[in-house]
């Protein structure tokens, strides 16, 4: 089979938060961008449940809800979005080479809004549970563990804030770390010691989150890995914060990334390369983000994004 090109002005790698807005901004500027919907269709969003701190919801939002009228908005503007995985990039040609498959996309702007997807546990019972009390954003879900006992687990910095964070809600944290060591920081690691509230379990992983029958997280069954010994702890969540992997691993090399693979940016969505903007390209959401990580801020990026992909169309006479 022969290989297909097609030029765009303006394609978009990703289908979150961040990316719709973009599609949303350049398709009302006529710029027809085609959204690359990716391994995670909808981003982290199509897997959250209730969201309650996206403006204009006074009762809240389902997040496959909020993310499929974005998708609506997008296309009535003329947006085309295609169910598509980037497989390889070459971003030093004049357009961008993106390929699909056996399909080549030529881009003459590029917007990355790949996001980062959360790290799990990797436990069937886990997955069957994210959003019924599984979860890996503090933030979004702590308020609906208010006067609950809860677990965090992690023995970084992501998890000391999340434990810190959650004695707001929560009316106790356990704190699970699978060694006797944390990778956090000692003023983070000394508040969450100090905070009564936290109590630590040591060379301890989760082996099944109880509850997956009834659609609601009951406890979790331990192993502690130094002396064996199996337990259960009687929770009502569980929270994650064993961080979050970047999706630019296929950008490595081309442009500027940071230690743990985030999108470096510039003036918020500029990317660059050795230090220099690279024209043409820029990165919104939480590929870029990993302070934030809120579907409020990612749309504020996408929405930058997609200006300046505007203004440099006008630029070069697009």
């Amino acid at each position: 089979m022969s290989e297909t090109y097609e030029v765009r002005d303006t394609v978009i790698l990703g289908s979150g938060c961040s990316g719709l807005t973009a599609a949303i901004y350049a398709a009302r500027a006529n710029l027809k961008p085609l959204v690359l919907e990716g391994h995670e269709p909808g981003g982290q969003l199509s897997i959250t449940t209730l969201v309650e701190n996206f403006p204009g919801w006074p009762d809240g939002v389902q997040g496959p809800e909020l993310i499929e009228n974005m998708k609506k908005q997008a296309t009535r503007f003329g947006a085309e979005l295609r169910m598509a995985h980037l497989t390889s990039a070459d971003l030093t040609r004049s357009p961008f080479e993106l390929r699909i498959g056996k399909d080549i996309i030529l881009a003459r702007t590029l917007i990355i809004a790949s996001g980062a997807s959360a790290r799990w546990l990797g436990l069937p019972s886990e997955k069957a549970l994210v959003g019924f009390g599984v979860s890996s954003c503090a933030t979004c879900d702590g308020f609906f563990a208010s006067g609950k006992e809860i677990a965090v687990i992690g023995g970084g910095d992501s998890a000391m804030e999340e434990a810190l964070f959650l004695t707001r809600f929560a009316t106790k944290v356990t704190l699970i770390n699978r060694s006797e060591n944390f990778r956090a920081s000692r003023i983070m690691l000394e508040r969450a010691i100090a905070h009564p509230q936290i109590e630590f379990l040591h060379n301890t992983v989760v082996e099944e989150v109880v509850g997956v029958e009834e659609k609601e997280v009951r406890g979790l069954k331990l192993l502690n890995r130094k002396t064996g010994e199996r337990s259960e702890l009687p929770v009502s969540f569980m929270f994650l914060g064993i961080g979050h992997d970047p999706n630019a691993t296929m950008f490595e090399g081309q442009i500027d990334l940071d230690s743990d693979g985030y999108v470096k940016t510039e003036h918020n969505v500029f990317v660059t390369r050795q230090g220099v903007q690279l024209h043409g390209v820029y990165a919104c959401g939480d590929v870029q983000d990993r302070r934030y990580r809120q579907a409020i801020t990612a749309a504020g990026t996408g929405c930058m994004a997609a200006l300046e992909v505007e203004k440099y169309l006008e630029e070069v006479g697009r």
